[in-house]
């Protein structure tokens, strides 16, 4: 079968909301080519191999998020679609600039929309110590440092997104030995699996979506941790039981917020709430919500324009 690749122009701000018009099309996951990425990884480390050379030709500031679409019968219905929602976005009061909305196609073969993206995919040291894998590659890693081996399919990200990094950051000075993790909208399954290969006795991760439910399992068991990591579908917090000394959760400033209370409900008595996906504008919003809450002793590190917020349950 031939796949349509589609490209759209955008700003870092406004990748979430110009990637939703191609997943109510129908596509499954996309993948997101930033530049400010690229610069601050080289800037930052810079004897590492980290993308081709293609991509740092000509690095600017705008971003271009590609999705897939089969090339069949109802893929022209998809497109207007898509289109008719990048117009309607552009005419919205967002609050921030959602760039040029430019789309492009590119048709490619089957093969080729399966791995094209892993191209753009090698090992990344995120931490002090965690160093993320892609499991086609090869990696010897330097003492100390603890490989995570990933494969997150079409759907979801490498695990290289300012957010994911400072997650794992605040994971690497707060997982102590034994202690239970609750990894909420976990995607790939990359925190709750970094708790247990940093020593964490028992993970927990949730997500909505049934496709990071399976790929976070066969990454937890590439990883060797699946006998110590529940993995279930749900939204949020969902269905979920127990109490935890992390709750860890990379999703969006408002299901954060909405998450503030329950989240509180499952952590000890000074258990540990660490959030991120936060862009920089709803900061405030969050902290508010998490003080409302009662949580303390709160605190925020930066990188770039997203936020994570690690808050205590008093």
């Amino acid at each position: 079968m031939n796949w349509i690749e589609i490209s759209i122009k955008t700003t870092h701000e406004g990748v979430d909301v110009m990637a939703q018009p191609l997943y109510e099309a129908g596509v499954k996951g996309v993948v997101i080519e930033d530049p400010r990425d690229i610069s601050a990884f080289i800037e930052e480390n810079a004897d590492w191999e980290l993308v081709d050379e293609s991509l740092l030709k000509n690095l600017n500031d705008e971003v271009t998020i590609k999705g897939y679409l089969p090339n069949d019968a109802e893929f022209h219905d998809k497109l207007q679609y898509i289109r008719e929602r990048i117009e309607w976005l552009k005419g919205q009061d967002l609050g921030f600039d959602v760039g040029s909305g430019e789309l492009s196609l590119t048709s490619m073969h089957e093969e080729d929309w399966a791995n094209n993206w892993k191209k753009y995919f090698k090992p990344v040291k995120v931490g002090q110590r965690i160093v993320v894998k892609p499991t086609w590659k090869e990696y010897l890693p330097q003492e100390g440092e603890i490989v995570l081996e990933l494969d997150p399919g079409m759907a979801f990200g490498t695990g290289t997104h300012q957010t994911t990094i400072l997650c794992i950051q605040e994971l690497e000075k707060r997982v102590f030995p034994s202690c239970c993790v609750l990894d909420v909208g976990c995607g790939t399954g990359i925190l709750a699996i970094a708790s247990l290969l940093l020593g964490a006795g028992h993970a927990v991760a949730v997500d909505i979506d049934a496709n990071a439910v399976r790929i976070a399992r066969q990454n937890a068991m590439q990883n060797g941790v699946l006998s110590r990591m529940d993995v279930l579908q749900g939204n949020l917090v969902d269905g979920v039981q127990g109490k935890y000394d992390l709750v860890v959760a990379n999703i969006i400033a408002d299901a954060i917020i909405a998450l503030a209370r329950p989240a509180k409900d499952l952590l000890k008595a000074g258990g540990i709430f660490i959030a991120s996906g936060i862009i920089l504008d709803r900061l405030d919003d969050v902290l508010k919500a998490l003080e409302r809450e009662g949580y303390d002793q709160m605190e925020y590190r930066t990188m770039d324009d997203w936020a994570v917020v690690v808050a205590r349950h008093a």
